[in-house]
């Protein structure tokens, strides 16, 4: 039954998609390799997702893959998970508008990997058996915790979800000339399928070979930008610098920071410590066997991703030097005229579609467009599997069953949590398109910095922390940070219209990271509670089993 489901979903979106085709063989702009590598791409990981339906039983199989991969094999899914869209087309167009600006969200994106491997991965392994909720509940209270866990989690998955869907939206309308909202429902639909039926091993899968796709592409495409300059950076830098409206100020870093330097700190430590607390990527930690592989998994996935960024680097200054002498993809006046910033066919977040079609032809173009592509979905992926088990593992078998929750039923509900993600996804791409997509993902690390982060750090490494201390801490930081973002000018004014934001910079970071470490250490000591005395008498257990593994569940590979 679940198979014909499966191929039933399966003829409709590729009928969606191969409507998007014959359509876009009208479109002058559409090249024929980038629809059939798409298509292709479509094929194959419906074929991953199809295999994997059939080992997928358990939630041990849907949440974690069973436990058997490799830290090679779980680095490069994680690679693949948080090299988002955000991280290629949202970071690429920062530095073709801003230059080396543009770059702090990927120096901060790397920079909280160092914090996850010394204070999360290994200890969160052997803590937890399918997310991080299961490690804060270790001694605190179940009920709490799980529900601030969820809470925290959605907000996270739905403002991440958000920078995924508007990437995807504009690179299909981009690639096949579909209107935008058609686009955002082909993704989403694409995201129900793989999630629903293939679980994490169909997610693993999909985001493993993403991340060897976009290396690739990305290597490529930085070597023909090399090339156009006869592998001369300085020549590479000072022609960016004579095109760029903002001239040599392009190559200074350091203008963001002083507009406005508050809003650049905040930035900054959302981007450190918000990794730490991303729930799709701290679930990953969960599908390798012992901490030693979840340690392994967190070196290579720094490895991949530093060594991307650097890519993004010579990717966002290329398109700034080169992009300037191919008017076609812009709009452009009566005169031939246009404006390089504004006037962007696809806005900036399509830089380096643009790009790999001006260095590489159309058949770089078609297979950028469909890691790109690959890149979104995968992640989308990620997200939906890590808020299907917010949602099933944490609130229905935990809260709301008290545990008596039988493996169908917590199957059912995380398929019934997947398409309903699902359509919140696609209504949230339609409803942010015009933002840019790198903001939108700085947005969720503050979130994440500001609740999960907070509370998973002071549980496992200070005996004082009470279920009070974390609930109230944890709450307060999540909310702290959403009324911020809400009435900060992204959602307050591009929102809903009004004239001037309440907030005076949009990155709640720093105010709500320091808000809750302080809570939690505050209502932590004012609680005397005996329920507070046995989570302190606990710690000691919580201690050996994280730094050892004893007691820890041993998953076994299929």
């Amino acid at each position: 039954m679940k198979n014909k489901k499966l191929g039933g979903a399966l003829i409709f979106v590729l009928g969606c998609a191969l409507a998007g085709a014959a359509r876009a063989a009208t479109n002058a702009q559409t090249s024929t390799s980038a629809i059939v590598m798409f298509l292709v791409f479509i094929a194959g990981t419906m074929g991953i997702t199809y295999w994997a339906a059939k080992r997928t039983h358990t939630t041990s199989d849907f949440y974690t893959a069973g436990g058997g991969l490799s830290g090679f094999q779980n680095g490069l899914a994680i690679a693949g998970d948080y090299l988002s869209a955000a991280s290629f087309l949202g970071i690429a167009g920062m530095v073709y508008v801003s230059g080396f600006d543009g770059m702090i969200y990927a120096i901060g994106f790397l920079f909280g990997w160092p914090v996850v491997m010394f204070l999360i991965a290994e200890r969160l392994r052997n803590l937890g058996r399918y997310n991080f909720a299961d490690v804060t509940s270790f001694r605190l209270a179940q009920t709490p915790m799980r529900v601030l866990a969820a809470s925290a989690s959605l907000l996270i998955i739905a403002l991440y979800l958000i920078a995924q869907m508007v990437g995807a939206g504009k690179l299909i309308v981009l690639l096949f000339g579909l209107d935008y909202n058609i686009a955002v429902l082909i993704v989403g639909s694409l995201m129900m399928i793989y999630v629903a039926f293939g679980g994490m091993t169909a997610t693993t899968w999909v985001q493993i070979i993403k991340a060897v796709l976009m290396l690739f592409g990305a290597t490529l495409m930085t070597v023909l930008v090399m090339a156009a300059f006869e592998y001369s950076p300085d020549a590479l830098l000072a022609e960016a610098a004579r095109v760029h409206p903002s001239g040599m100020e392009l190559l200074a870093p350091g203008a963001e920071v002083s507009s406005n330097p508050l809003n650049a700190l905040s930035l900054g430590i959302a981007l450190a410590f918000g990794t730490a607390g991303l729930p799709h990527i701290l679930m990953r930690f969960f599908t390798v066997s012992n901490a030693k592989e979840a340690r392994k998994s967190v070196i290579y996935a720094s490895s991949f991703i530093g060594y991307f960024y650097l890519l993004t680097f010579i990717i966002g200054f290329g398109a700034v030097a080169l992009l300037v002498r191919h008017p076609e993809y812009y709009v452009t006046g009566a005169d031939g005229s246009f404006d390089m910033m504004k006037s962007l066919i696809g806005g900036t977040n399509m830089v380096a579609v643009h790009l790999a079609n001006a260095v590489g032809g159309n058949l770089l173009l078609g297979f950028l467009a469909a890691v790109t592509f690959a890149t979104i979905v995968a992640v989308v992926a990620g997200l939906a599997l890590a808020g299907a088990a917010a949602i099933s593992h944490d609130l229905y078998a935990n809260v709301i069953a008290r545990g008596r929750a039988t493996e169908h039923q917590q199957m059912r509900i995380s398929r019934l949590s997947t398409i309903a993600l699902g359509i919140l996804a696609i209504l949230l791409g339609i409803v942010f398109e015009n933002q840019n997509v790198a903001f939108m993902v700085g947005l969720a690390f503050a979130i994440a910095a500001s609740a999960n982060f907070p509370v998973l750090v002071l549980s496992i490494s200070w005996r004082g922390c009470t279920t009070r201390g974390a609930t109230i801490g944890g709450f307060l930081g999540l909310a702290s940070a959403t009324i911020w973002v809400v009435l900060s000018t992204t959602v307050w004014v591009d929102v809903f219209g009004f004239a001037t934001p309440i907030t005076p910079f949009p990155n709640p970071g720093i105010l709500s990271i320091p808000l809750a470490f302080f809570s939690i250490w505050l209502f932590s000591k004012l609680d005397h509670s005996p329920r507070a005395q046995q989570e302190a008498a606990a710690f000691d257990a919580l201690t050996v089993r994280s730094q050892t593994g004893i007691g820890a569940t041993t998953a076994v590979a299929h």
